[in-house]
């Protein structure tokens, strides 16, 4: 076989890398872990790294009254992106220091870290996530 075969049958079958696993947040105060969830991708809060008096244990922002007493840890932050080629669009990020959440997409940057850019309306703010080894 020759090396150009050879070449086709190893990338025909690549996908692009995953954004799954384990991700320390841009302001390193919190890891949180991308994994499958039915057909689509999602994401919890693994670990808060945050320490002090003031960091709260339970969601105190959430807009829901009923749903302010669960807990940080475990805590559903990343939900329904679906891939489209190498990004994962159409889902939405939760933010419980401000309690909002917004349009979402989630790609890998060319050094590996996560860009995941959240949007209100027409105006977008990206975040760059470190893997965690």
């Amino acid at each position: 076989m020759g090396l150009f075969a050879a070449f086709l049958l190893l990338t025909a079958g690549a996908q692009p890398a995953s954004v799954e696993g384990q991700w320390l947040t841009e302001d390193r105060k919190g890891v949180v872990q991308i994994a499958p969830c039915g057909g689509q991708m999602c994401g919890r809060i693994a670990r808060v790294l945050d320490r002090g008096p003031g960091v709260p244990a339970t969601d105190i922002n959430n807009p829901e009254p009923k749903l302010r007493g669960q807990p940080i840890l475990g805590l559903l932050t990343l939900w329904g992106f679906r891939r489209v080629g190498a990004m994962w669009k159409d889902g939405r990020a939760y933010d419980p220091k401000s309690g909002r959440s917004y349009r979402a997409t989630l790609g890998l940057n060319p050094d590996g870290t996560l860009k995941l850019t959240g949007c209100v309306l027409f105006i977008c703010q990206s975040q760059r996530w470190t893997r965690v080894r």
